[in-house]
């Protein structure tokens, strides 16, 4: 039964979400376009996307009782808008399936969790601060082209934090959309309800395809994601069944990948913001904010036709905002964990660094390179000693 401190939970959930689409979204449509989907196929994407996310979220956060929170791979979809020039959606559809595949072997192997377990705390810790340094620096880069808006939800941050009020988020929120709507930027003329209608795409196994886009779409998902996605969890005190929830996730993806989910994985950024002090006081009741998260999900996958229109409606300002202020709590506590032990705070700094820096290598993002570079500085200094 949901109490009345649960409520913030919900508010989070929202965040979570409005985070996750508006930043990535238009992604998500150009990989899309590169694969030559329709518009309806379009919309069969983003509903098979938002589903899979959605059901996975509820199920798997009820199911361990963490705030489990997922998401369509990113740099997955960056990786396909380069790749997927002269190759059909069913060949396309067929490489989602290998990717998804092998993703839920690692689960079934437990291969990946014995890698995850040799991780330091303190690495970890640092992983997930670079990973939310850049969300906390965008409130005060925003500040030049909005600043009113971004002025004004900063410092109404700071006096609901004095105030000490567990609903600080969902009232900065709510000022910011008042603002914004003052100055004529919330934008709903273009808003029109339409429901999505999933369409199926019969996979095409070409070995050049599965080789060329389906193996680095999961080496892409495993590094930049799911990786980080754990180091999450760990550094917010939880001890996931790492193996389950890539079982979960793999699992859900290989159903709907022929209509268009092309990958899911561990959430990170968007995690966060359901693992936060401000989600819930209690640790053990955050998981209401991502099973909150899961059933917006699902109602942006029924709405997939009208997701874009929807998010082009808040002004970019106002998510920024929203977003590094809900983060500051769970920043502030990954640097403190990263940095409190001496003998793994060289390590730690530099994970931090290099995740921080946003570097990528090799299609690889700096979360994947972050860890690596950490944990060779770990061996360099500490071996033996």
């Amino acid at each position: 039964m949901l109490q009345r401190a649960d409520w913030p939970a919900l508010t989070a959930g929202l965040v979570t979400v409005l985070v996750g689409y508006t930043s990535s979204a238009a992604i998500i449509f150009e990989a899309a376009r590169a694969a030559g989907a329709s518009p309806a196929e379009l919309a069969s994407w983003l509903w098979a996307l938002g589903l899979g996310m959605g059901l996975t979220c509820i199920a798997l956060s009820l199911r361990y009782r963490i705030p489990v929170v997922t998401a369509w791979s990113t740099p997955g979809a960056a990786l396909l808008i380069t790749s997927l020039s002269g190759v059909s959606l069913g060949e396309a559809t067929g490489a989602f399936l290998l990717s998804a595949l092998l993703i839920t072997l690692c689960g079934v192997t437990g291969i990946f969790e014995r890698l995850m377990n040799r991780i330091p705390l303190p690495l970890a810790a640092a992983l997930l601060a670079g990973i939310l340094a850049r969300f906390g620096m965008n409130v005060f880069t925003a500040m030049p082209q909005s600043l009113l808006l971004v002025a004004s939800m900063f410092v109404a941050y700071l006096l609901l934090r004095r105030a000490q009020t567990r609903y600080a988020i969902p009232l900065v929120l709510l000022a910011g959309m008042l603002i914004a709507a003052g100055q004529g930027e919330l934008r709903w003329q273009a808003l029109e309800l339409q429901l999505a209608s999933p369409l199926w795409t019969t996979p095409v196994f070409t070995p050049a395809v599965l080789l060329g886009v389906g193996l680095p779409l999961f080496v892409v998902t495993m590094a930049s994601q799911n990786i980080p996605g754990v180091a999450t969890l760990q550094a917010n005190g939880y001890r996931p069944p790492v193996s389950a929830l890539l079982t979960g996730t793999g699992l859900v993806n290989l159903v709907l990948a022929p209509f268009g989910c092309f990958a899911l994985n561990l959430a990170a950024i968007t995690a966060a913001l359901c693992m936060s002090p401000e989600a819930h006081e209690n640790p053990q009741r955050r998981y209401l904010a991502s099973v909150a998260a899961g059933v917006f999900y699902v109602l942006l996958g029924v709405f997939g036709a009208t997701v874009g229109a929807l998010f082009a409606a808040f002004p970019p300002a106002l998510v920024l905002a929203i977003a590094g202020l809900a983060l500051f709590g769970t920043l502030g506590a990954g640097l403190a964990i990263a940095m409190r032990d001496e003998a793994h705070r060289e390590p730690a700094l530099i994970t931090f660094l290099i995740t921080a820096s946003g570097v990528t290598l090799f299609g690889i993002g700096s979360a994947f390179w972050g860890l690596v570079g950490g944990s060779l500085a770990l061996l360099v200094l500490r071996y033996r000693r």
